[in-house]
């Protein structure tokens, strides 16, 4: 029988070379090949064509939901797993929109990890009990509550300063564009303001402040 095919994707060498050695030691489980960013990852699996992709979600130069993306455009793409320390709504409704198969927190026991690497290669959907119960949570929001993928982007750059004109540049939007994307956020959030979306946009998990 084939060992189960497996390409890590993490920024962080320690972390991969930590996986890899506890994957290693499963006699029907394979590492074949790391990537430390986004665009490695969607090269590499076109090259190696793994069963499983161990997706990290906040990398440099393509973060994880947009790989993820990528990768289930290519043909016949491997399931994703996403082993991240992020547990945000936001972060599980986008991966899983995005099409990870599974969800897992870096600090699941062992066994468990095995486990889901299995299942998820047959195509099963595993999520850990506090990630399914967030999930679930989400779902049941309100539709006013719930924001756009773009209107998180919008809101984001919102956060980190950028004036109307910057976010359009960087989105390749229009100003106007922008200005509709605001309203259409401050409706859904329940405020008047930027500094009012940002604070409870926080406050509800939909952005995260990078530490």
């Amino acid at each position: 029988m084939k060992p189960i095919r497996v390409l890590l994707v993490d920024d962080h060498p320690v972390v991969r070379a930590g996986i890899e050695g506890i994957l290693n030691s499963q006699t029907d489980i394979e590492v074949v090949g790391e990537a430390s960013d986004g665009i490695e990852a969607i090269c590499l699996n076109q090259t190696l064509q793994p069963d499983v992709i161990l997706m990290d979600l906040q990398m440099p130069k393509m973060d994880g939901v947009t790989a993820i993306k990528a990768i289930h455009e290519q043909a016949n793409p491997p399931h994703i797993l996403v082993l991240t320390t992020y547990d945000t709504d936001a972060d599980i409704a986008q991966a899983i929109q995005a099409g990870a198969t599974g969800y897992l927190l870096k600090d699941t026991p062992r066994e468990d990890f095995f486990a889901a690497v299995r299942q998820v290669a047959q195509g099963k959907s595993v999520l850990t009990p506090v990630v399914a119960s967030r999930l679930m949570a989400h779902m049941r929001a309100p539709a006013e509550e719930q924001l756009s993928g773009r209107e998180v982007e919008v809101l984001t750059l919102v956060s980190q300063g950028h004036s109307n004109k910057d976010i359009a540049k960087q989105l390749h939007i229009s100003t106007a564009t922008v200005k509709t994307h605001l309203i259409h956020i401050y409706g859904k959030l329940g405020v008047s303001d930027r500094t009012a979306a940002v604070t409870t946009a926080l406050e509800k998990g939909i952005l995260r402040l990078k530490g």
